[in-house]
């Protein structure tokens, strides 16, 4: 059976991906797949900036708003549902479109997932312990150190994932992203064309900036409010709610919170560009062109037809 073609739309925290998909998805008798590890919880609204009614209505999407948002939800439960919603899609003739704000789901998808790390129930258990002694911060600058890809996805207060890598390292010498996916061997039931979008650094700050504000007017507090009490620990790790988390818990003020959403909005932008970079087929658009969506449309065209 020939391989299912993929396009994905890739790019920074309010790039523009969701828009550009469905444009696509409408031009090519497409449906939309998402690539956000956050944009799977139900009522996770507001602070994931999920596609809005009007976007949902002019395109089919898939993988938003799927799981509680009590639920846990990682990179290989993920890339088994969104395996069945591309299966699906093309089985009925239609043109998968992934829209994607996480690059490990994106490249897992591309490249597959590896076997899988090692467990050792002692060397965790000791880990374990040193966590709760030192405190997330000594842990966290271990792992930072030793591996810095996935210190990167990661919060120092998320004891279990930094622990697991830390037990990996110590088991294999490897660095425990390295066992998340091939290495860049591409799968063979899939071929992809990956379409980034690009900005520049001071215009892609302001439109995080904006969007943050948006956010916060929109009701974020509220949200997180109603959802604190059984949030996941994937789910309180999202950028824009474990900073109010940590407001609701008396650790700063408003004002606070929202500089702290917009700071590590910026820092995620610049951690997803830097693994998008990586992507070696992508090609890079301005995410502010006039015919963006023309030369969008043309290259996955040509792909289409390849």
């Amino acid at each position: 059976m020939p391989p299912i073609p993929l396009i994905l739309v890739l790019g920074a925290t309010a790039s523009g991906k969701s828009a550009l998909a469905v444009m696509l998805a409408e031009r090519l008798g497409g449906e939309v797949v998402s690539a956000d590890a956050m944009a799977v919880y139900r009522e996770m609204d507001i602070g994931t900036a999920k596609p809005t009614a009007a976007d949902l209505a002019r395109a089919p999407h898939h993988l938003v708003s799927v799981l509680d948002a009590s639920d846990r939800c990682d990179v290989q439960r993920w890339l088994g549902l969104a395996e069945t919603a591309i299966a699906d899609i093309h089985a009925r003739g239609r043109r998968v479109i992934v829209a994607g704000g996480s690059p490990l789901y994106t490249k897992a998808l591309v490249e597959g997932l590896s076997a899988g790390a090692p467990r050792d129930a002692a060397v965790r258990a000791r880990l374990t312990a040193r966590y709760d002694a030192e405190g997330p911060a000594a842990l966290f600058a271990d792992l930072t150190q030793r591996d810095p890809t996935y210190a990167a996805q990661r919060h120092a207060n998320d004891r279990q994932r930094v622990v697991r890598a830390l037990e990996v390292i110590e088991l294999t010498g490897r660095p425990y992203s390295s066992f998340h996916t091939t290495d860049g061997v591409t799968r063979g039931d899939y071929r992809s064309r990956s379409i980034g979008l690009e900005w520049e650094r001071d215009t892609l700050h302001r439109r995080i900036n904006a969007r943050a504000k948006a956010m916060f007017a929109s009701g974020l507090i509220d949200e997180v409010r109603a959802l604190s009490g059984r949030l996941s620990a994937e789910a309180r790790q999202a950028v824009g709610y474990k900073e109010v988390l940590a407001h609701l818990a008396g650790e700063y003020d408003r004002e606070r919170a929202e500089e702290l959403v917009r700071r590590n909005s910026r820092h995620l932008a610049k951690h997803q560009l830097t693994w998008y970079r990586r992507f070696r087929d992508m090609v890079w658009l301005p995410g502010d062109a006039p015919d963006l969506v023309a030369r969008a449309e043309a290259l996955a065209r040509a792909f289409l037809a390849g």
